[in-house]
């Protein structure tokens, strides 16, 4: 069933709790360098503003110890890149539900903005502890889940929260960004469109064995890139000298080579290096790997084996690059792998992460159908998973 949204609900003097994902980088001046998360939350954040509804914010930033204010992770700085997206003027809170809070959102005007401190500053936010909970529902009249990055999580601002609010007849919706990140997600695994094919990258095979397993059995065809396909190089007897692998997962990749036979495609060519350095000497290998060479990419034959798939798709989900992007040369095969996805005629959907990353770093993002924001939530809706946080929410 379709879950309620933003849309849906009268917020005209009304007080909205929204849980959204600032978790942004920050450099050590505590800048932050890609606000791609602030923009993505600004449709849900406008739909109240200017339908006179007053605003609080909440999100976590970071991997805090949970006892108390750490400066490096204080959501001040997203307060005032909102503010300056928005144009106008954002209040902060030092805390989330103590006196500062408390005495920010009580002087609240319709329209107005405010930003909560990070939640994982408590222990009681990863806890999904209820009376931690309760002191945030209490603040606000209705409940939207605009943060997919953390769909994925129980946290207390993402389960608790709306059942506390639900059990007091509250609204509890989606944002539009939850709404379209799991329409395109949902979609392509209900209903995907043919030949349906999955590029999955990245450098553990461990992150993703759930996911293949799932693909298996819905996808046309699954490419294989990254540190990740040396693993299953290994299940094939080969040897991949110096190459990150997981020697632990190496049955597991067996196993799923031979589930999945002429339906997993892996590189059929390798762009290695004796170190893991730009400078390195460098070789294209298609058979063993020599010490102490190591795979950093996929090699020129692969891209085209790889392309080409591509272009006979009717819909991709793209999730992991192919080599190491961060440091030419070996930036090649995600870039030619994201130029043949953006130019293809497929519903294209980028599954967060480092893939996400790369396809903005390289110029492509406005040229697929949906770029998701998270790279741990999109995989576990690409595993089958069901969320708990969106489960909960008001069916239209």
């Amino acid at each position: 069933m379709a879950k309620k949204t933003i849309a849906d609900v009268d917020v005209s003097g009304k007080t909205v709790l929204m849980r959204v994902d600032f978790n942004v980088p920050l450099d050590k001046e505590r800048k932050i360098t890609d606000d791609r998360r602030i923009e993505m939350a600004l449709p849900s954040i406008r739909s109240v503003t200017e339908r006179s509804g007053r605003l609080i914010l909440m999100s976590h930033l970071g991997r805090p110890s949970g006892s108390g204010p750490e400066p490096e992770f204080s959501l001040a700085p997203a307060a005032v890149r909102l503010g300056e997206l928005l144009g106008e003027p954002v209040e902060f809170a030092s805390d989330t539900v103590d006196d500062d809070a408390k005495s920010k959102v009580g002087a609240l005007k319709n329209g107005d903005v405010l930003v909560l401190e990070n939640l994982r500053f408590s222990k009681a936010e990863n806890k999904g502890d209820e009376a931690f909970a309760g002191k945030l529902a209490a603040m606000a009249d209705i409940y939207v889940n605009d943060a997919f990055g953390t769909c994925h999580r129980t946290d207390a601002s993402m389960v608790a929260v709306p059942k506390a609010m639900k059990a007091k007849g509250k609204p509890c919706v989606s944002g539009f960004l939850v709404e379209k990140e799991i329409r395109y997600l949902k979609d392509a695994i209900e209903n995907p469109r043919r030949p349906f094919v999955a590029i999955l990258g990245g450098a553990k095979v461990s992150d993703k064995i759930m996911v293949i397993q799932n693909l298996l059995r819905i996808c046309d065809r699954i490419i294989i890139g990254g540190a990740m396909a040396y693993t299953f190089f290994l299940a094939q007897g080969r040897k991949v000298g110096k190459s990150l692998v997981e020697t632990d997962k190496v049955d597991e990749a067996k196993r799923i080579l031979e589930r999945g036979g002429d339906k997993i495609l892996l590189p059929v060519d390798t762009h290695c290096g004796d170190a893991f350095s730009a400078d390195c000497e460098k070789r294209i290998i298609d058979g063993d790997f020599p010490d102490p060479f190591q795979g950093l990419d996929i090699g020129p034959r692969t891209i085209e084996k790889f392309k080409q798939e591509v272009a006979g798709a009717k819909l991709v989900v793209w999730n992991g690059p192919m080599g190491v992007f961060e440091m030419p040369p070996f930036d090649a095969g995600t870039r030619a792998i994201a130029e043949a996805v953006a130019t293809s005629s497929a519903t294209s959907i980028i599954g967060g992460g480092d893939s996400a990353a790369a396809i903005q770093q390289m110029g492509f993002a406005d040229k697929v159908s949906h770029v998701s924001t998270g790279g741990g939530a999109s995989l576990s809706m690409l595993e089958g998973q069901k969320f708990e946080a969106v489960e909960i929410l008001d069916e239209k």
